[in-house]
C-alpha cells in the first residue's frame, strides 16, 4: 500500500472529515498523529483509532505551538489540514471587521502556519492536503466571508503547489458533509436541512466523512497530482446551473 510506513500529520483530526481520514490512513499501514485544539475530542479519537496514531493539543491560532508540533514530529510524508470553526451565515453590515477577521484565524492563517512549519520535513514524494469548500463557487447570501476565505485557500493551494514542488500540494474542496459540526442543530431541524441539501446535488445525498478520507488518500498517493481543487459534492455545484 502506498502509505504503509509512512508518517502523517492531520491537523483538525480529532473529528469528523479529520477523523475519518486519520482512520482511513492508519488502515493503509501509515503512522499517524492527530492534532486537536480540545483535549476531550483528541482523548475520545484517539481510543477509537489503531495504536500507530498519537496526538496533540494545538492551538492553530498560535504559531509556536504549530511550529512546536511539527518539530516533536521531525520527517514526515504528508500533512492533511481540516481545521476550521464553524462558519454561521451573517451579512457583511453586521459583522464587526474584528469579528471577521477572526473567521480566517484557524481555516486560512493556520493552515498557512502549518505549511509553514511542515514543509522543511517533508520528505521526498510527500503532499499537504488543505480544505476550501463549494462555497467558493456557490456562494448564497450572507456567506461572502466564508467564501473568500475558502477562494483564498483554493488560490493559496495553486500558489503552494509552484512554490514548495516537488512538495505536491493539493485541496479538498467538500459540499455538504455529515460531520459532528452539524450537531448543534437539533435532530428535527438537522433532518429537515440535510434533505434540503440533499435535494440540491445530483446524487440526492449528504456526503460522508469517509467519502472525503477517501479523496484525502487519493491526492496523498498519487504522485502525478498537484495544484488541485478536488471536488467532492455530489454534484451540488452543477445542480445549481
Amino acid at each position: 500500500m502506498a502509505l504503509s510506513d509512512q508518517r502523517i500529520v492531520i491537523i483538525g483530526g480529532s473529528s469528523g472529515m479529520g477523523l475519518a481520514t486519520a482512520r482511513a490512513a492508519a488502515t493503509a499501514g501509515a503512522a499517524v498523529t492527530i492534532a486537536s485544539s480540545d483535549q476531550g475530542r483528541l482523548k475520545a479519537a484517539l481510543a477509537e483509532l489503531p495504536a500507530t496514531c498519537d496526538g496533540a493539543v494545538v492551538n492553530t491560532r498560535d504559531e509556536a505551538d504549530v511550529a512546536a508540533l511539527f518539530a516533536r514530529v521531525g520527517e514526515l510524508d504528508h500533512v492533511v489540514y481540516t481545521a476550521g470553526d464553524t462558519v454561521r451565515p451573517q451579512p457583511l453590515a453586521d459583522l464587526p471587521l474584528d469579528a471577521a477577521r477572526e473567521l480566517f484565524e484557524v481555516r486560512f492563517w493556520g493552515a498557512v502556519a502549518a505549511v509553514k512549519h511542515a514543509a522543511p520535513r517533508v520528505r521526498p514524494g510527500g503532499s499537504i492536503v488543505l480544505t476550501s469548500g463549494t462555497v467558493a463557487v456557490r456562494p448564497a447570501p450572507g456567506t461572502a466571508l466564508a467564501a473568500g476565505g475558502a477562494a483564498a485557500m483554493e488560490g493559496l493551494t495553486r500558489g503552494l503547489a509552484a512554490e514548495l514542488a516537488p512538495i505536491r500540494v493539493n485541496a479538498v474542496r467538500p459540499g455538504a458533509i455529515r460531520t459532528p459540526l452539524w450537531d448543534p442543530v437539533p435532530e428535527p431541524q438537522r433532518a429537515a436541512l440535510f434533505a434540503a441539501l440533499a435535494s440540491q446535488t445530483l446524487t440526492k445525498s449528504i456526503g460522508e466523512a469517509d467519502q472525503i478520507a477517501a479523496a484525502h488518500l487519493y491526492l496523498m498517493e498519487n504522485p502525478f497530482v498537484t495544484g488541485t481543487v478536488l471536488t467532492v459534492d455530489g454534484g451540488a455545484t452543477l445542480a445549481g446551473n
